[in-house]
């Protein structure tokens, strides 16, 4: 207080006062400045420190990105086109069980400065080909928006895709060349993917959660597995990577807009003797979250997508039963995956089902139900700047820093005698087997009079693989392996995905997992989530790490740069997550650009020819028709005069097959209740002489299938000659006659 007296006077209780109300001031003033520091768009601050919120259920929500979802089909040829993953000739496309699509998101900010791209085709791998194809078309309609820097193309990796959209000629030599109608369909799905997406951004949000699958994998390659140092295996509880990380989106007023899971299996639920194109097990687990999101539409259809998308899965299998002698049925669980009699040949894994079929759907469904669960739980917010970082890179020519004083390089592109003995998911042929360290004088002559022998500088660059193609130094009629390759990280806020160019195996995705973290870390980027996106941008095999590649099995003779594949990796990626740490990825070299090679259209797939039908018959006339009743769980079937499906692929977009289709009595009207694309239908068709065919159509009733009269009918395209140049192909259709489901 202060009265006639000189000085002022103050109580106790005032000058605590004071003291808290200056403290409270300094508060705010640094607070003030602490956001108008983060809002700099240029301060390292603002760009590399993501923030994790927890998610908010109040109606005042806050939209952190632009967010756009997309999902086109990818399907193309199903007939006579080589099917891509097990590289056998055997296993030619001949029906159809599931389409492929391609799957798009699109995450930007909201001044739309930056953009990242994600897609996850239902495809074996992105070729370099692919890529470049989509990239000219998406520069050909958005200019500069969309780059090699910022799109990222993922396969699943389904081995039941068709061939034939490679460049580089290991691989049009097991797809039967360049396949333009095969490479057209995919290239097309996957920008049409891209421009659903870009034409449906919306304000909306990002969430994260992780969770652990049980009981859908196993290690395929568990001796190669134990080469690994027991210190560093010890850190985990299993020799496969059980977590699955799931990101979903919803839009700014909570509508649901799509996920992306990240998972390590390999999609070969469906095995090598398989000749129905789908999807496999993540298909079938991106079908069911879809069927149940877009409710009361047709499989494909609906605004919800959901992609399952491939990681380190190089070592992992879904053939959970593990390896056992076809023919004698006793385990071949050893380091050579050899059987008493017949070799590696009868050593095949066995997954959860009665068949192929009921696997996938086992396998299929594990993964849904978890993805389910971690979506409905997700809570972890992702928020913060969006930035990417891409580099092409001569991969057969990488000088890795070991350490302070060691360095070594990487190799010219090489296959090992155990690539030719293939997996326990798909064995290879004649005496090849897993885990050879010496070649075999047979072979190496045979090898050596066709193809040419390797030089001294590549078998010393690759030991201990002996080499059985060393295809970095062949080149006619075009190289046969890519040298330059992708490298790539798009972060999304406090989310880093690492683009990988080939199948990493489960340690060396922890490594390389780890070395990316790290390096965010020690930049002032903490807390990032880190995950390997499998089979992007370019195909390289496999990547094992360096104590694996000593034993030799498939996927370190399949490790194509040599024993410090891995090691160079890991330095790359390290380089693109520090220039985004630092904000400093203009200064990336671009680096040498891949080639696109002039390939003519000249392949081993039998040329289209007319379609003919028996006589007396007519396209789409019914040859064995369906019984009157069915039940549930019973299988409809009609066979049909069909025609080559090429023909449908070729001249139109999108095209089914086949349809079910109900009765509703009230209108007097048909109701399509499953089409092609429906897990429940398969498409069978069988060529004969003469240009003649029948298609066979199967419809698995499901459980929960309503009571009624139902009906099957077939869509095709018969193929006409008019003169020696020219032929069309004219749409047909054919119907079975009514039939009735009843209840059991």
């Amino acid at each position: 207080m202060c009265g006639k007296r000189s000085k002022c006077s103050f109580s106790r209780l005032e000058v605590i006062l004071i003291v808290c109300l200056v403290l409270m001031i300094t508060v705010t003033v640094v607070l003030l400045i602490l956001h108008f520091l983060t809002q700099e768009s240029n301060g390292k601050l603002s760009y590399f420190s993501p923030a994790i919120t927890p998610c908010s259920n109040s109606n005042d929500v806050i939209a952190n990105y632009l967010l756009g979802v997309g999902r086109a089909d990818c399907t193309g040829p199903v007939a006579e086109i080589p099917l891509m993953g097990y590289a056998n000739p055997d296993q030619v496309g001949s029906g159809l069980l599931m389409r492929l699509y391609s799957r798009a998101f699109i995450v930007a900010d909201f001044d739309d400065s930056r953009r990242v791209v994600f897609v996850s085709a239902d495809i074996g791998m992105v070729s370099q080909r692919l890529r470049l194809e989509v990239l000219k078309k998406l520069k050909s309609k958005y200019g500069e928006l969309y780059r090699q820097d910022n799109v990222i193309l993922s396969g699943t990796h389904t081995h039941s895709g068709p061939g034939g959209y490679f460049q580089y000629t290991l691989f049009w030599i097991t797809s039967k060349g360049l396949i333009r109608p095969s490479l057209n369909a995919i290239v097309n799905g996957i920008v049409k993917s891209i421009d659903i997406a870009h034409q449906n951004m919306k304000r909306g949000r990002l969430f994260i959660n992780r969770g652990t699958v049980e009981n859908s994998q196993i290690n395929r390659s568990p001796f190669s597995y134990l080469e690994n140092p027991a210190s560093e295996r010890s850190r985990y509880s299993s020799n496969t990577d059980k977590e699955m990380v799931m990101l979903k989106m919803v839009d700014e007023n909570g509508e649901e807009l799509g996920l992306i899971s990240w998972f390590a299996v390999h999609p070969v639920s469906m095995n090598n003797t398989n000749h129905l194109v789908n999807s496999d097990n993540m298909g079938y687990a991106s079908y069911l979250f879809e069927q149940e999101k877009n409710k009361g539409m047709l499989p494909g259809e609906g605004s919800f997508v959901a992609a399952f998308a491939s990681s380190n899965l190089g070592d992992v299998s879904p053939n959970t039963k593990g390896p056992f002698c076809v023919n004698t049925g006793e385990s071949c669980n050893n380091p050579q995956s050899t059987c008493p009699v017949g070799g590696a040949t009868m050593c095949m894994a066995m997954g959860p089902g009665n068949d192929m079929f009921d696997s996938t759907r086992i396998i299929g469904q594990n993964i849904y139900l978890k993805a389910r669960e971690l979506y409905e739980k997700a809570s972890q917010e992702v928020t913060g700047p969006i930035s990417s970082a891409h580099q092409w890179v001569n991969m057969s020519d990488v000088s890795v820093e070991l350490n302070a004083t060691h360095t070594v390089k990487t190799c010219k592109p090489a296959l090992g005698y155990s690539f030719a003995a293939g997996t326990i998911d798909g064995v290879g042929a004649f005496n090849f087997t897993q885990g050879s360290v010496e070649g075999d004088p047979f072979w190496d002559e045979i090898r050596d009079q066709l193809l040419g022998e390797p030089s001294n500088e590549t078998k010393a660059c690759h030991k201990p693989k002996p080499i059985l193609f060393s295809t970095g130094e062949m080149t006619r009629p075009h190289p046969w392996h890519p040298d330059i390759v992708d490298v790539q990280i798009a972060a999304i806020g406090s989310l880093a995905i690492i683009a990988v160019p080939g199948e990493f195996t489960t340690m060396s995705g922890r490594r390389l997992r780890e070395a990316v973290k790290r390096e965010f870390d020690s930049h002032g980027t903490s807390g990032m989530d880190v995950v390997i996106a499998g089979l992007c941008n370019v195909y390289t095999h496999y990547i094992t790490t360096y104590e694996e590649y000593q034993v030799q099995r498939y996927e370190a003779a399949s490790t194509i740069y040599g024993p410090h594949t891995l090691s160079a990796y890991i330095q790359l990626y390290r380089g693109l997550a520090r220039a985004i740490a630092t904000n400093t990825v203009q200064d990336l070299p671009r680096g040498p650009e891949p080639p696109l090679f002039n390939i003519g259209n000249v392949t081993l797939v039998p040329p289209l020819t007319a379609d003919r039908v028996p006589a007396n018959k007519t396209f789409g006339d019914v040859l064995q028709e369906v019984r009157q009743r069915y039940q549930v769980r019973e299988v409809a079937e009609v066979v049909f005069v069909g025609a080559n499906p090429r023909n449908s692929a070729e001249n139109a977009t999108e095209h089914n097959f086949l349809t079910v289709e109900r009765h509703i009595s009230t209108s007097d009207s048909w109701h399509v209740v499953q089409n092609d694309a429906s897990w429940d239908t398969r498409f069978y068709w069988t060529k004969g002489l003469l240009g003649q065919s029948r298609v066979t159509i199967e419809w698995h009733i499901p459980h929960g299938t309503e009571p009624g009269n139902y009906r099957i009918r077939y869509f095709g395209h018969y193929r006409k000659k008019l003169s020696n140049n020219h032929a069309v192909s004219i749409p047909f259709e054919g119907t079975s006659s009514a039939f009735e489901i009843t209840t059991l």
